[in-house]
């Protein structure tokens, strides 16, 4: 369930919202005029956010060089290849 909040609380109790955002690690949406204004959220979740955004712009790219080429490895492939190279560093 989202988290909303007014703005006078960001500005009032600002130590509480700072809390919320630490302990539920979930984005707190703030209002003005009973309109949504901005959100807030943990700098912890916003890097997991980030690390997420960076993820799937990899597999995109990725899924569009394949619809576009012939060329590429099966998912078998990698992974012998993987587990080849974790072998020969042991």
């Amino acid at each position: 369930m989202p988290i909303i909040k007014p703005i006078s609380d960001l500005r009032n109790k600002s130590n509480e919202i700072s809390e919320l955002a630490q302990s539920s690690n979930e984005p707190i949406f703030i209002t003005k005029n009973g309109e949504g204004n901005m959100v807030v959220m943990s700098m912890s979740h916003y890097s997991k956010m980030q690390l997420k955004l960076d993820l799937l712009s990899k597999l995109s790219l990725a899924q569009n060089q394949k619809a576009g080429s012939k060329k590429g490895r099966t998912i078998k492939q990698v992974m012998t290849n993987i587990r080849k190279t974790i072998d020969i560093k042991r």
